[in-house]
């Protein structure tokens, strides 16, 4: 019998990676998704098959973390020898817009399905998707032994999440663990997020679609690395002989600023001539640098990054010409 993994967020971008990763590796993959009057899985519609079809291994099912009788309902029935807690209000400016919503899912949903796996007496193994974003604050490079300093409401929330995780795993000796992922970014990032806002809008400005780019704060310095490769170290946590914590970074630090760089100079443009600085898009408090040390995954794990910001900005910046070929 093949195993079976449960992802929450499964139509998000690493949700999408992650379902394709596990596929390939002979996984029977059940994601949840939230219901919806339109469809929101564009990102995973080119793996979707019938589920009537014999051979299907990939099952959708309505869900969400704020509903926790129906995480029980659904690990019951599913029984996943995996499950990847991918799902959150994801978007740290617009968690200081809503930040009870941002608490209730990012934080409390953690919780809710990590109480599920407990009633449940599950023998599956957890993954927490935690973020850089915890450390906020505190100067880098940081590690799993960095302390914590969020400074936003989804850094806040990922803080509580991520201490819940090392709370059961201690408390019930579940086979629980964070994954404390830097910035991970891909053609599938929604448009809303820096990296795509800037890939989207440099191919519009060379197509002639567009003139100009509004954009906050482009000091901030971040260790971007490319989603893809992030999901594999995800797996490969869920494979340790013991459950540990774990950055997945390339060590590696670029600003706003260069990555607008990288993606224009690609275009052949340059960005100081499209670029206007807008003060609604800047955070209540910044975070002014996130430079991660993988040093303990690659030595427990295998896992290396392999791709760095310049690289994944041309990637983006493909994509998205071909998107608008298309």
């Amino acid at each position: 019998m093949p195993k079976k993994a449960l992802i929450t967020g499964i139509t998000g971008q690493d949700g999408s990676y992650l379902a394709e990763l596990l596929l390939d590796k002979g996984y029977e993959v059940h994601g949840i998704i939230r219901r919806s009057s339109s469809f929101n899985t564009a990102r995973i519609d080119h793996l979707y098959q019938d589920q009537h079809d014999e051979g299907t291994r990939l099952f959708l099912h309505y869900g969400d973390l704020t509903d926790a009788t129906r995480l029980v309902t659904l690990l019951e029935n599913v029984r996943p020898d995996e499950v990847y807690n991918l799902a959150a209000q994801s978007h740290v400016r617009v968690s200081f817009d809503e930040p009870d919503f941002t608490g209730l899912t990012t934080g409390l949903g953690s919780t809710r399905l990590l109480e599920a796996i407990r009633t449940t007496s599950l023998e599956t193994r957890y993954y927490q998707a935690s973020s850089s974003e915890m450390f906020g604050a505190t100067p880098p490079p940081q590690d799993e032994s960095t302390p914590f300093y969020p400074r936003s409401p989804y850094g806040a929330a990922k803080v509580y999440a991520y201490w819940m995780t090392r709370n059961y795993r201690e408390a019930y000796d579940m086979f629980a663990v964070n994954g404390i992922l830097f910035n991970h970014e891909s053609p599938r990032r929604g448009e809303t997020f820096v990296t795509r806002k800037i890939s989207v809008a440099a191919a519009r400005i060379a197509a002639g679609l567009q003139d100009k780019l509004y954009m906050g704060n482009l000091d901030a310095v971040r260790d971007w690395g490319y989603a893809k490769e992030y999901v594999e170290g995800m797996w490969r946590m869920l494979q340790a002989d013991e459950p540990s914590d774990y950055v997945l970074a390339t060590g590696t630090a670029h600003s706003v600023r260069d990555f607008l760089r990288f993606t224009f100079e690609r275009a052949g443009l340059d960005w100081q001539d499209h670029v206007v600085f807008d003060d609604r898009y800047l955070r209540p408090t910044e975070v002014d640098a996130l430079i991660g040390d993988a040093g303990k995954a690659q030595r427990e794990l295998g896992w290396k990054a392999q791709v760095h910001a310049p690289e994944l900005a041309d990637i983006m910046f493909d994509a998205e010409v071909q998107r608008l070929a298309s």
